[in-house]
């Protein structure tokens, strides 16, 4: 996908920046638009606990749709299953229809989503800001203070997780399995929320 009037625009968030997350964009032979965002502000302003996330973003800059997963249904290791097969159509359906398609959510909805944040979880945005900050100046002992109090404060943000864990390479994949394990029957994305017409929610 992608042409003259459609544009992929993909942002990793890595506190270390080009120098980590670079590489990904090089072995992919990225065609399309690609930023990083050291600050994770992106997820910050909207509220996103996982990667990657989908944002729908018409000519005029109005976000149509954020906050969703975004990728094929998958499977790791033959068990643990994740994904969606349901986002696909959903961009299709608003390339052809624009804001006539029925999947465009109106503003008013996508505010409420946007101003939904717990306390705990602004203070664990707070948390997590404090350590990447730690980090990048080389204190990594405040630095995993920081986020290890963000990941308590917001356990479900699988961003914090992921950042922390980043250090730690060798772990990483096992800590992810656990993690994910313990969500014993809990979405590892919120449902994606449709028409009724496209069939509820999955």
């Amino acid at each position: 996908m992608g042409g003259e009037n459609f544009e992929i625009i993909a942002v990793a968030e890595d506190t270390e920046g080009e120098a980590v997350a670079g590489k990904f964009y090089d072995a992919a032979k990225a065609t399309y638009t690609t930023l990083i965002d050291t600050q994770h502000t992106l997820s910050s302003l909207y509220g996103m606990v996982n990667v990657p996330t989908g944002v729908l973003i018409d000519e005029e800059g109005t976000v149509v749709r954020f906050d969703e997963g975004a990728y094929s249904r998958m499977y790791k290791a033959g068990a643990l299953e994740f994904g969606s097969d349901e986002y696909l159509p959903i961009v299709k359906d608003w390339l052809i229809n624009g804001a006539d398609s029925p999947y465009v959510k109106p503003a008013g909805e996508l505010s409420a989503l946007v101003a939904k944040r717990t306390a705990s979880e602004a203070k664990a945005d707070a948390a997590f800001r404090l350590g990447s900050f730690f980090e990048l100046r080389g204190d990594e002992e405040r630095a995993k203070k920081y986020w290890q109090q963000a990941q308590q404060l917001h356990p479900e943000s699988w961003n914090y997780h992921r950042q922390d864990w980043s250090y730690d390479p060798a772990e990483a994949g096992a800590k992810w399995i656990q993690k994910f394990r313990a969500l014993d029957g809990k979405p590892y994305y919120e449902p994606l929320a449709l028409p009724e017409s496209s069939g509820g929610q999955n």
